[in-house]
């Protein structure tokens, strides 16, 4: 069945990790008939999290489509993973939706990924949907957690659901906007509303004032009705709410228990009269009036090929039709589409402006693409993937097996782009990259579940560089007489330091001659050749400028080749007495950490030499930025996870080379002369 764009609701289910998204997601597609038995997470038996290490690891890997019905309405439900190391799939999620709905724990109340996604549908203008879950564990507060999001997300936060009880004692949750109740299926399906409860009738009324309050702030005739005494219609209210929620003026919290399906009937109902169809609002890709789609997901399926899950922005994509990819003007035709539940799939004849579908086995589009039925200049909407914050040395465990590894991880990356594989022009290791330990580490058992290769994960070698602080002047003279005819170079040169130690420069100077042009290219070469391995650790050199100020050369026994050594020559010699030191790489980090872990991540950043450069506080978290050398937080990843309880984040980038201290840089230049001495013997 094809639905028209009013009547689909597009909803990303978006927060931090354990949470219980997968489950609230499996609690509706129970409620609505899509699966006859509620799964669970610990038993491995979502529909979500079908994917072997999601069931290993009982957590979200990457994003999954499903879609229920509900009162005549298709709801396409996005569940992504609230792992920080997992966040490709949550930015592109957030792209393709009208809402979003942000799940958090009534124990925990607001987490740092909690944060950062309000922030992103914050920036895409997304209207939002709190959930508040978990609420029969021990020490849930729900009114706790409503003060929390009001505080640390948004004071426009509004219960539209209240928990009767609470803890293990909780029995059901209250409806404000229909003045019902639904009571603890116990893991059934939720039956028809029921009257509230006597001992709830006091605290709801206060509530369902409040909520009053904040709709009718948002519409003036709802105001006037209100203010004049009248009762208002709940279709009246629940009308002006979803406008409130289009409009990004109110946030509705629901509540209840996903494990149970406690609280899913409700929160349907809040889905369909709270989140804006597509047809509500404005689309980001400009259209032309032809059929437009939008390819915001790839899967790597070793069997099934490429498979494209795409949103249509405009128009209609029919089954076996043809469209152009935009990117690079090529034909695609696509075959069979089809409407994902899990891993499940079911045919579908076509998908109508809004909607969410997938296909499988086309040419040559990538996630980012965009699909039309003509050539159009359109642009796509922008997926802001974060670039990777940890690196690892990768190599196979069969030799030979370096091709097989490399394109199988080019098949990962198409489906995950912020996992990367580049090769180090300096160390000449292989590294392949992610946005934590745990990313890295599923890329791997992916490459041998899926693809047959298997790897070996390092530690990268910190790519240090040597450089000098002063000038010297030198000379390289290279003679070699061998019967025949001889070899003849000679040049002087003079070398300095550059500013900021980055770069090189070289600069011919030579004056009369005395040495032909045609050789002075050859004593650049040969500098730089040299400047590959410098004598202290072998890393390469940079941050210099060497002039070419004097030499000499033989008529017949001069060559590029002589006075390329010469170059070498006059460069060694010269580097030795230009006060040779060793540079690293210093990375700029931002660690975002619960308040109370503030004092225990800076005493950490300290003790690996970092220079602390300011705090920035903000609802319940910090934000520390710090200068730390690499060599210092290639493993930080763990120690962040121990030091705040996996609720710590953080991000680094390169930000420029220092000078090694003395007793560090002692060590490393006896760890290269005995690598130097053992590979000799």
């Amino acid at each position: 069945m094809s639905f028209e764009s009013g009547k689909i609701r597009n909803v990303a289910v978006v927060g931090h990790r354990g949470t219980g998204k997968t489950s609230l997601v499996e609690a509706m597609l129970f409620q609505t008939g899509a699966i006859n038995r509620l799964g669970t997470v610990e038993a491995g038996t979502t529909v979500s999290d079908w994917d072997d290490d999601e069931q290993r690891r009982q957590m979200s890997l990457a994003a999954s489509l499903t879609h229920v019905e509900w009162r005549e309405r298709k709801i396409n439900l996005l569940d992504t993973p609230g792992d920080a190391g997992f966040q490709a799939d949550t930015v592109a999620a957030l792209q393709v939706v009208e809402g979003a709905l942000v799940v958090v724990s009534g124990v925990m109340g607001v987490e740092v990924h909690t944060a950062r996604v309000w922030a992103r549908a914050e920036e895409l203008q997304l209207s939002r949907v709190l959930f508040v879950n978990m609420l029969d564990r021990e020490r849930a507060d729900f009114y706790r957690t409503l003060t929390a999001l009001r505080e640390q997300l948004s004071g426009r936060c509004v219960a539209v659901q209240l928990p009767i009880g609470s803890e293990h004692e909780l029995r059901g949750v209250v409806d404000l906007l229909h003045s019902c109740a639904y009571m603890d299926p116990a893991g059934s399906r939720e039956s028809d509303p029921v009257p509230i409860p006597d001992d709830m009738a006091d605290l709801a009324s206060e509530y369902r004032e409040r909520l009053l309050d904040a709709v009718v702030e948002t519409d003036e005739e709802l105001m006037e009705i209100y203010l004049g005494g009248a009762e208002l219609d709940a279709s009246a209210v629940a009308a002006a709410l979803k406008t409130a929620v289009t409009r990004d003026e109110l946030y509705p919290v629901a509540c209840g228990v996903a494990t149970k399906n406690l609280g899913t009937h409700a929160l349907l109902d809040l889905l369909v009269e709270g989140v804006p169809s597509p047809a509500r609002k404005p689309s980001p890709v400009e259209t032309a009036g032809g059929t437009v789609a939008f390819v915001f997901k790839t899967v790597a399926d070793p069997f099934a090929g490429r498979i494209s899950c795409f949103r249509v922005y405009g128009g209609t994509v029919a089954a076996d039709s043809t469209l152009v990819n935009l990117r690079d003007k090529a034909k695609e035709r696509l075959g069979g589409l089809m409407m994902l539940q899990g891993k499940e799939h079911e045919k579908a004849s076509a998908f109508q402006a809004g909607d969410i579908g997938v296909v499988a086995k086309l040419k040559d589009v990538q996630t980012g693409d965009l699909l039309a039925d003509a050539e159009h200049e359109l642009t796509p909407p922008r997926l802001d993937f974060t670039e990777p914050v940890m690196s690892f040395a990768v190599t196979p465990k069969t030799k030979g097996d370096e091709d097989k590894v490399a394109q199988a991880l080019r098949r990962l990356h198409e489906e995950d782009p912020t996992l990367q594989l580049r090769r180090d022009p300096q160390t000449g290791e292989q590294l392949l990259s992610g946005m934590s330990q745990v990313h890295v580490e599923v890329a791997v058992s992916r490459l041998k579940s899926r693809f047959g290769v298997e790897v070996e994960l390092h530690q990268p070698r910190v790519p240090y560089v040597e450089t000098i602080k002063g000038e010297a002047r030198a000379q390289g003279r290279y003679k070699k007489q061998t019967g025949g005819r001889g070899q003849f170079g000679d040049c002087v040169i003079v070398i300095e330091p550059l500013e900021g130690h980055v770069g090189y420069e070289f600069i011919d100077q030579i004056v009369g001659g005395v040495i032909p042009n045609g050789f002075r290219p050859a004593v650049d070469k040969g500098v730089q050749e040299t400047m590959a391995h410098g004598i202290l650790a072998g890393a390469p050199v940079q941050g210099v400028r060497v002039r070419l100020v004097d030499g000499s050369y033989h008529n017949v026994d001069s060559s590029e080749m002589a006075f390329k050594v010469a170059g070498s020559m006059a460069f060694k010699s010269a580097y030795e007495k230009a006060q040779p030191t060793l540079l690293e790489p210093i990375m700029e980090v931002e660690v975002t950490v619960p308040d109370e872990a503030v004092g225990a991540v800076n005493g950490d950043l300290n003790s690996r030499r970092g220079r602390l450069q300011g705090m920035d506080p903000k609802g319940g978290m910090t934000t520390i930025k710090a200068e730390v050398p690499m060599a210092e937080v290639l493993t930080y990843s763990q120690s962040l996870t121990s030091m705040t309880g996996g609720r710590g984040d953080y991000h680094m980038q390169f930000l420029r080379y220092d000078e090694v201290p003395a007793h560090i840089a002692q060590k490393l230049i006896e760890s290269a002369k005995n690598d130097r001495e053992a590979v000799l013997a």
